[in-house]
């Protein structure tokens, strides 16, 4: 789990042929049976990232440079992590790791939320922590974070 985009298909007869051809075109690709918690890992990367850095205009960085932003990373990464053991998903990987490491990787980095929002443009909240909010709903797992996040950068997109 890096976050950066790799591509993650299923084994089949012609997996390793199409992964094989994908990485010399320059698409980093891991084939895996759990491709649900590849997705889902993701997800999280981008629920720890995205709003904070739309709602404060920062790059990785800086953002997590700031005054109880970890705590708060963490507290949005333990809530995905919550409603995905409630949805059944099994994350690969040390989440926490990879949530340390974008910042680390990619410091000048602007989330797709933030540049959505720099451009006045709709973002894609609604499929990031909207979906962990919802899910949780759906579930019975309390996404306050989540929740509050999604709904400052809505209010953002209404002005």
């Amino acid at each position: 789990m890096s976050g950066r985009g790799e591509l993650v298909i299923e084994p089949s007869k012609a997996s390793n042929d199409v992964a094989r051809a994908l990485i010399a075109a320059g698409v980093p690709t891991d084939i895996s049976d759990n491709v649900r918690g590849a997705l889902w890992a993701k997800l999280i990367l981008n629920c720890a990232y995205n709003a904070l850095s739309a709602i404060t205009q920062l790059p990785y960085g800086r953002l997590v440079k700031g005054e109880g932003i970890t705590a708060v990373m963490r507290d949005l990464v333990d809530e995905c992590v919550a409603v995905a053991k409630a949805d059944d998903v099994k994350i690969p990987g040390n989440v926490d790791a990879a949530v340390r490491k974008i910042a680390e990787t990619v410091p000048g980095q602007y989330s797709s939320t933030a540049q959505d929002l720099a451009r006045g443009k709709r973002s894609e909240i609604d499929h990031l922590n909207g979906l962990i909010l919802r899910r949780g709903e759906v579930l019975g797992v309390a996404t306050p974070a989540n929740r509050l996040l999604h709904a400052i950068v809505k209010l953002i997109e209404s002005k």
